[in-house]
């Protein structure tokens, strides 16, 4: 009998995790060993998980932290784990981000629930997985077909930019955006800042209404 493969769950809604937990136990080749709600606790689960988990799953949005924060964390601190990252943000501005960052796939939660079955034994077995579309997008980007100026407006913020955009976008005040991200109030706002220039915002009502307005439509 072929070993087990051991995921870690990192997901900031409980039933999410227990839904997957549930889900995978149906299928003999997998084996969930952890799971954790924010950065933090990722860190500690992943510490004290021994063997390594063969994958850890990382929902963008986090109770702590950013998943993109705990993807470059987990790759470069144990390279040999797969990482498949998940979320309900569209996949367009995701996904790339995702792998630049260390990740080894992208599945919209959009997508049914059973499809993380397929992601898993994909990034197993040592492929990137991504639907067919964002694959499609990635490749005609690759030889120079996709078009940029249909591009969105937010691409060209930066990862932590993109963050803090997304919890504006939450309704998430600077303070608690800084405590979420672990850094401090003055970056945030700095980062506020480069975001209202890179979107031609004038003001801190329009970055609030943009980003409220963006969530929404990508959720």
């Amino acid at each position: 009998m072929s070993a087990l493969h051991r995921i870690v769950i990192v997901d900031d809604h409980a039933i999410v995790r227990r839904g997957l937990r549930a889900l995978l136990s149906e299928y003999g080749e997998f084996e969930v060993v952890g799971e954790a709600d924010g950065h933090e606790s990722a860190v500690l689960v992943l510490a004290e998980s021994a063997p390594p988990p063969t994958v850890v799953v990382i929902d963008l949005s986090l109770r702590s932290g950013h998943g993109l924060d705990l993807i470059k964390y987990v790759a470069a601190q144990l390279p040999t784990v797969r990482i498949l990252a998940i979320s309900m943000f569209d996949e367009g501005l995701y996904a790339e981000r995702c792998l630049r960052a260390g990740a080894h796939g992208f599945l919209s939660k959009a997508e049914p629930v059973d499809s993380i079955v397929g992601a898993l034994r994909a990034v197993v077995e040592g492929r990137i997985f991504l639907s067919a579309p964002m694959t499609d997008r990635i490749l005609r980007r690759a030889v120079g077909h996709e078009l940029s100026p249909g591009a969105e407006p937010e691409e060209r913020l930066s990862d932590r930019e993109l963050e803090v955009f997304t919890l504006i976008g939450q309704g998430r005040p600077t303070r608690e955006i800084a405590v979420s991200l672990r850094v401090s109030v003055k970056t945030v706002e700095a980062h506020r800042e480069h975001i209202k220039l890179k979107l031609s915002l004038n003001n801190g009502a329009e970055l609030s209404r943009r980003a409220v307005q963006w969530v929404l439509e990508h959720r």
